[in-house]
């Protein structure tokens, strides 16, 4: 057996909690646990062992982006494979999570950062999500309910949480395509605007707000929240943004928020929570959210109690953002004839990995996501109960 075959060989002996097989770059198969194999791992060549030992995430990401890897089997099944073997060394925590925790974002580098993954092209996010344009997590009132009615569903969670009453003021950090700034407005009569440093989706929104007639109620500004001057809201929500500010800047939302946000407003945060870094690796930071940064509960709590907010309910959505990457994966998968017209192999592979190994985290319970509600100032004419989010 050569040194690389026998290198490989025994690293998976300890990878994986589900029997599997393995097809060398020589044509030999070799089988991995006792019972039913669940999948095959195909090795068309040797990754090197530096790359592997000093960083597995990211040589097993590139690895099969260049398509030195292929998985026989369901791709997130393989990745849950990982997770759920908790005596992997690939579930320690090495040293350069910590290193990529710690990167900055200024306001200049958080632009080119959410550029780098929105700006790819409506078209192509128009190509797998749904008809809302929403990317961020959905939320299954049943499991039968299509992507669409999901993310309407989430936008109409969110805001009945917010208690909104018409005429108030409605700040959105981070709005994406604007389907929520659209909704309160349409809905509840409120003057909401938008914010987002994305050219493509500032460029949508705009076509919608014209399109729908909603200027009187609807802006939106392609800068970043912490450039907003002047400008106070009784209401502040934001989607799946605080994961791209970096953990040094975490207190500036908070600070920020409070600024923005009058005395007795209601703000909701919506984001992806990690416990203890599980959440972190230098593939995504690199290939999918460069600069990004998953907080911690505790984390996000100490910081509300530090700037003096009231949190007034916590929801955990997990198991929803499991089936909204889930259904994204699907979609992706049959959107490829389109987008092997624009887009290359090793894009396409790892937009795959991406989302399916996305869902693998949330299944396994490495990521969580969680919405917090929380108030500027003692707020007591709230309902007593949370019926008023379902009703």
């Amino acid at each position: 057996m050569s040194m690389d075959k026998a290198f490989y060989d025994n690293i998976i002996q300890n990878i994986f909690a589900d029997p599997c097989e393995v097809k060398y770059w020589d044509g030999e198969v070799r089988r991995y646990g006792k019972g039913e194999t669940k999948f095959r791992i195909d090795f068309h060549e040797a990754i090197a062992k530096s790359d592997f030992l000093s960083d597995p995430s990211l040589a097993f990401g590139e690895g099969y982006m260049q398509k030195k890897i292929d998985v026989d089997g369901a791709l997130q099944g393989v990745i849950e494979s990982i997770f759920n073997n908790q005596d992997s060394f690939l579930n320690e925590k090495k040293p350069y999570l910590k290193l990529a925790r710690m990167i900055s974002n200024n306001i200049r580098k958080s632009k080119e950062d959410v550029q780098y993954h929105y700006d790819i092209g409506n078209d192509f996010y128009q190509l797998w999500l749904d008809e809302t344009m929403t990317y961020s997590c959905a939320y299954f009132q049943s499991p039968h309910d299509s992507l669409a009615q999901a993310q309407k569903n989430k936008v109409d969670h969110i805001l009945r949480k917010l208690n909104l009453q018409a005429g108030q003021t409605l700040l959105d950090i981070g709005c994406g395509w604007g389907e929520l700034i659209l909704t309160a407005a349409r809905t509840y009569g409120v003057k909401a605007m938008g914010v987002t440093l994305s050219k493509e989706q500032y460029a949508r929104v705009l076509e919608r707000i014209e399109e729908e007639k909603m200027g009187d109620l609807v802006e939106v500004r392609l800068i970043d929240f912490r450039e907003l001057k002047g400008r106070t809201f009784d209401r502040i929500v934001s989607i799946g943004m605080i994961e791209h500010v970096g953990k040094v800047n975490l207190s500036g939302y908070f600070t920020a928020v409070k600024a923005f946000l009058n005395e007795g407003g209601v703000s909701l945060l919506h984001c992806i929570t990690g416990y203890d870094g599980a959440g972190t690796n230098n593939w995504i930071n690199k290939y999918i959210f460069p600069g990004g940064y998953i907080p911690a509960v505790d984390e996000l709590v100490a910081l509300l109690v530090a700037n003096k907010f009231y949190l007034v309910d916590m929801e955990s959505l997990r198991e929803h953002y499991t089936k909204t990457l889930e259904h994204w994966s699907r979609n992706f998968e049959q959107a490829l004839p389109v987008i092997r017209e624009t887009k290359d192999e090793t894009f396409i592979r790892m937009w795959r990995l991406y989302l399916n190994s996305c869902a693998a985290s949330f299944h396994c319970g490495n990521i969580d996501l969680h919405q917090f509600l929380f108030t500027k100032g003692v707020k007591n004419d709230l309902p007593l109960t949370r019926r008023y989010m379902y009703e």
